[in-house]
This record gives C-alpha cells, structure tokens and sequence, in this order.
C-alpha cells in the first residue's frame, strides 16, 4: 500500500507540476503579444559628439533659419542624390526646390532635419552622419509605411483632427501605425491618424509624428569639408 500511495502522490504531483507549466506557457503567449505592440524610438544625435560636424550642423541650420541660399549652396555636393527618377546634381535640385524663387519649401523641410537628431556610419573610408534619427535608426523589421515615430514627449492623441476633442491617448516616443493621406482617414491637414500601441486610434498634430521616409539627409566629410550629398523622401 505505501508502494501505491506513493505512486500516486507522484502522479498527482506530475500532473500537478504539468498544469501549472501549461498554465505558465499560456500566460506568457497571451501577454507576449501585448508587450510586442509597445515599441519606442528614443531620440539619437550623434552629431553632437564630433566636433567638426557639430559646428557645421549649427553654422547650417543658423544659415537655414535666415534664408540663407548663398551658404546652402556652398554646403552641397554637386553630384547630390534628391530623388529616384535618376535627375540628380544640384542643377535639377535647385531648380526642384525654386531656390531662385520666393520662399522655398526646402527651408522647412531642413529645419525639421536638421533638429531631429541622427547617426554616423561609414561609406568605403568616408564618414557620413544620416539625418534625422527617425530613419537611420528605425527598426528594420517594421513597414515603413505603415509605421511612424512620435517625436516628443507626452504628445495626445485626441477622438477627432481639433485641439478641442477628447484625448485618446498619451504617446511619448512610441512607434506606432499612422497615416498621413485623406486616404488613410486623417482628413484634415496638420493631422495625422495614428493606431496607439494600447489600439486605439486618434489624431496627433502633424509635427509630433514623422515617418521613416519622409526628408533625410546623408552629410560626408569630403576632404575635411562636410557636404550634403543626399536629401530625399520615400524609397
């Protein structure tokens, strides 16, 4: 009888120690997914770290500020890649962006990539410094045009495209499904539509939320000058 009873105290123990590692598993696979969807970007500038290139950016974007086209020039690559349909060179980029015109704009555009931070990386011997953070450090393994970055802190995401309407919402770095297009539903400019990673859906002010393929810019130490030889949106 000992024999008995202790085989089967044994069994119920096993069976025991098995439901509690399934029960185990099942919470780890219904919780994992909720974790997955809360992903942040976190702003990045590794600019400010080199020197040369911290007072060029800042000579730059003091240049941008006042208009100031004569430096911008001096500050391109002339061979500089602006689109995918092959019509690069500064000729065309000028021209594109009407430079020679009223107020072009490319200003705005260049502030808003030039404030947002970025990183370095290496082409053959050359340094290059990719700007904003926003794209040289998205993660890989999202759509890019599916998803976006909140770039800010405490940023709401309100029930309809006005200051005035509920929040939804409070994001602050966080990665999440977006649209900028009447298409996608955010209807009103300044706005976009974006999923929160709890899943609601709201509307953020434009300037809080950036695509990974919206403007960047690539900048090369050419010979101890840096110049911009990329500035491009879309892929």
């Amino acid at each position: 009888m000992g024999v008995t009873r202790l085989s089967l105290n044994t069994r119920k123990l096993t069976v025991a120690v098995v439901c509690t590692s399934v029960a185990a598993l099942l919470a780890i696979v219904l919780i994992t997914p909720a974790i997955a969807r809360e992903r942040k970007l976190y702003p990045v500038d590794e600019g400010k770290n080199d020197t040369s290139f911290s007072v060029f950016r800042e000579r730059l974007l003091k240049a941008v500020r006042a208009r100031d086209k004569k430096y911008l020039l001096s500050t391109i690559d002339p061979q500089i890649k602006w689109s995918f349909g092959g019509d690069d060179g500064i000729r065309e980029f000028r021209r594109h962006w009407k430079l020679d015109g009223g107020d072009s704009k490319l200003w705005g555009e260049l502030i808003d990539v030039l404030s947002l931070g970025g990183t370095f990386s290496t082409s053959g011997d050359q340094k290059e410094f990719w700007a904003p953070y926003t794209f040289s450090t998205f993660p890989d393994d999202l759509d890019a045009f599916e998803y976006a970055a909140i770039v800010g802190k405490n940023v709401r995401a309100r029930a309809r495209p006005s200051g005035d309407a509920p929040v939804v919402a409070t994001l602050s770095y966080d990665l999440v499904k977006a649209g900028f297009s009447e298409n996608s539903g955010a209807g009103t400019p300044g706005w976009a539509k974006v999923t929160a990673p709890s899943g609601k859906q709201g509307y953020v002010t434009r300037k809080f939320v950036r695509s990974p393929v919206d403007y960047r810019a690539c900048f090369r130490n050419m010979k101890g000058k840096w110049l911009m030889t990329v500035f491009i949106a879309g892929d």
